[in-house]
């Protein structure tokens, strides 16, 4: 006979439904039908779990849950596929950002493709990238910035707004 047959659960259910219902009496009178009807739409819920034969399933789904944590717990092999887990998500996260590389002599406006040596890309004056060992690709300079034209009122509120900031930083002794 398992545990789940041992207990009495209609006396245990039919109590916790009297006792929500007296509860959401009390609260009707204190608070308003509103709050006592939705005490007593909780209230019926245990009796109601009972006769749809919910309570057994609940309680195969409490035990399930038991069993599993007790062998998770217990359990070199469960703690052995964490580990190894912790360490596939650290070299995860580790390796996120070894995709590209920048290159340092150009404050990283190119990019080296993934298995080109870092030396592969040479930045010049003028801004352009010439690429040497790399057969097929050719320099391309960056195209030139469109120049926006503001109209005078709103080149000016700019001018002013930056003047007050570089009053401010001069205050602060920050050039």
């Amino acid at each position: 006979m398992s545990t789940y047959d041992k207990i009495a659960w209609l006396p245990i259910c039919g109590g916790v439904t009297g006792l929500g219902l007296v509860l959401s009496y009390l609260v009707m009178r204190s608070r308003g039908l509103r709050a006592g009807l939705r005490g007593a739409a909780w209230s019926l819920l245990p009796i109601a779990a009972y006769l749809t034969g919910s309570v057994k399933m609940f309680w195969k789904m409490g035990t399930a849950i038991g069993d599993f944590a007790k062998g998770f717990a217990f359990s070199a092999e469960v703690w052995a596929g964490i580990a190894v887990a912790a360490v596939a998500f650290v070299l995860l996260v580790s390796t996120g950002g070894v995709r590209r590389r920048k290159v340092k002599g150009d404050g990283g406006k190119t990019a080296v493709p993934p298995g080109a040596a870092p030396t592969a890309a040479i930045s010049t004056r003028a801004g352009t990238a010439a690429v040497a060992g790399t057969a097929g690709m050719q320099a391309r300079a960056p195209k030139p910035a469109k120049a926006t034209a503001k109209p005078a009122k709103a080149a000016q509120a700019d001018d002013d707004d930056f003047k007050d900031i570089e009053e401010i930083l001069r205050r602060r002794g920050i050039s």
